[in-house]
């Protein structure tokens, strides 16, 4: 898998400020793990804004995703308006009323024209997005889209078509909730992580 071709963004001050260990000739490298301790789903918010600085950073960090083949085959729908976010929380039947307090979404979409893998690939970008998020400060949760209901029966996708006018060929993948968290859940303990699930060799 390739990463698409993007300009990187800068480091954020949180960023800057995970943990880091330096390597002869190589510099500092930001550890990865730690930052995923740290990241959690977050569904209340402040109601602060989310600066356009760091909602930009988010959506480097899914564009800079790797894709089978380097096809990138996904667009994204940024949605700051407040009713939007509002009628948005209905796209769900259950699990999406946080996007009513949110102050921002980035809506993944996926070419099953251009690509096969189009739903791992921009599960790919959901992952990118959320744990960017978090480095910067930012709560956001992973809104499942694709095989789910509407609060009107319909599904998630058709609702969300009809009132974000994407075209028929490209199919939603998830939404990604984003505002100021009012709260944050201690990081992951690395000691509780299921061993029992990983196999060596053979099941």
């Amino acid at each position: 898998m390739g990463s698409c071709p993007h300009a990187a963004n800068g480091a954020s001050e949180r960023e800057a400020s995970l943990a880091k260990t330096t390597q002869p000739g190589k510099g500092c490298i930001m550890d990865v793990l730690e930052a995923l301790q740290n990241r959690h789903s977050v569904r209340t918010y402040t109601g602060e804004p989310v600066s356009e600085e760091n909602l930009k950073k988010v959506v480097q960090a899914g564009l800079l995703s790797a894709s089978g083949k380097h096809l990138c085959p996904w667009e994204f729908i940024v949605v700051r308006d407040h009713a939007m976010l509002e009628k948005l929380a209905g796209f769900r039947k259950v699990g999406a009323k946080m996007l009513a307090g949110a102050d921002a979404a980035i809506v993944v979409l996926g070419d099953g024209d251009k690509s096969d893998v189009w739903v791992e690939d921009c599960s790919v970008v959901m992952a990118n997005m959320h744990l960017e998020a978090d480095s910067l400060g930012l709560g956001s949760v992973w809104v499942q889209g694709r095989v789910r209901e509407a609060s009107d029966g319909r599904t998630a996708e058709e609702f969300a078509r009809e009132l974000l006018g994407f075209p028929e060929h490209l199919h939603l993948e998830a939404v990604l909730a984003l505002g100021m968290p009012e709260s944050h859940p201690a990081p992951a303990e690395l000691d509780a992580l299921a061993w029992a699930k990983v196999h060596s060799e053979r099941f």
